[in-house]
């Protein structure tokens, strides 16, 4: 057994990525991340790129296939996929090559399933949503940990076992050095462009409160002047420090961003697979930390629903914060060491 930790990074939107680069900060020399389309992208981390295994390049990766059978313990296991057995083998001979400690999946069951059928231990990352299928409990079963990139009060639909054997990694709280004005519109990588002609008349209702766009957005045919869409930014954490709400979805990196910066959270989740937005969004507002719609609202509504973003109170969002994503470093550093005490 060598020093190494894998991870492997799902590819749709780029919040697993993300989520990746920050726990291997810890110890970036003892990480290596793995997926697809990461060459380039792991700055200061090794990575292996993967073949892409996606059923065409238009898909943003629906996770379900069309095979005419399937085992409960697969999701995604389609007939006749080169993307799909040239990844297969190239994950499992890094494996062989480099029989690291154990390997975090972020996320996919079929790749939790060959890391365990290739002698590894697993840490699987647990998202939000309904995960109950016999695929997940199955995934969760066979590692040797679960770890949630969330706050053990934002858990939710989770049998008493799986939450036993989860380990829980809120955001820091890092609200105290941050100030500003303004509204910031965050859209991720993970669905079809924000339209911004829906963004623009809503900046256009208030007049006096300048809007930023960031992530794929349409251009609006008419650019309101206190409006400005700034494209991709590849950190959001520094332009929430200009702003004093943040609408957005309910991707588990712009939430831990969000609720790090202490900053009043209007959230939209969007459709994912297993309800995952949605029930994280739930749960973000049952605690008090945003506020959830689920449709962007008429123009006319978003002066009073940004007053209401405004009542929510900085205590409910300080009671969903911990130690930082960095601390889930340090503990499958541990884990390793804990692992190396037993054999």
């Amino acid at each position: 057994m060598s020093d190494l930790i894998g991870y492997y990074v799902h590819h749709q939107g780029d919040g697993h990525r993300q989520r990746a680069l920050e726990i291997a900060s810890a110890a970036p020399e003892r990480f290596v991340l793995l997926g697809t389309g990461l060459t380039g992208s792991t700055p200061g981390v090794a990575s292996v790129d993967l073949d892409d295994d996606r059923p065409d390049a238009d898909d943003a990766f629906s996770s379900r296939d069309d095979a005419p059978a399937r085992p409960d313990a697969l999701h995604y296991a389609p007939y006749h996929h080169p993307g799909v057995r040239a990844r297969a083998a190239r994950f499992a001979d890094w494996i062989a090559r480099t029989s690291p400690a154990l390997v975090v999946i972020d996320v996919s069951v079929e790749m939790a399933m060959l890391a365990r059928l290739c002698s590894t231990p697993v840490v699987y990352v647990r998202l939000s949503g309904d995960r109950s299928d016999p695929a997940h409990l199955d995934a969760f079963r066979g590692a040797a940990a679960l770890l949630a990139p969330f706050h053990e009060n934002l858990d939710s639909l989770a049998p008493d076992w799986v939450r036993q054997k989860t380990h829980y990694v809120a955001p820091r709280d890092a609200s105290g050095r941050r100030q500003g004005s303004g509204v910031l519109v965050v859209h991720g990588r993970g669905g079809p462009p924000l339209d911004g002609a829906r963004l623009a008349e809503a900046a256009a209702m208030t007049p006096d409160r300048p809007w930023t766009g960031i992530g794929p957005i349409t251009s609006p045919p008419v650019l309101p002047p206190n409006l400005q869409l700034r494209g991709w930014i590849e950190s959001v954490a520094e332009e929430m420090d200009k702003v004093e709400i943040v609408v957005g979805a309910a991707g588990d990196g712009l939430v831990n961003a969000v609720i790090a910066a202490g900053k009043p959270f209007i959230c939209l989740p969007e459709p994912r697979a297993y309800g995952e937005q949605v029930t994280k969004a739930d749960a973000l507002a049952r605690a008090g930390a945003a506020i959830m719609l689920d449709h962007w609202p008429e123009a006319s509504r978003w002066p009073a629903i940004l007053q209401d973003s405004l009542a929510l109170r900085a205590c409910d969002r300080q009671a969903v914060t911990g130690e930082g994503l960095k601390a889930a470093g340090d503990w499958l550093l541990g884990l390793v060491s804990d692992m190396r005490g037993r054999t």
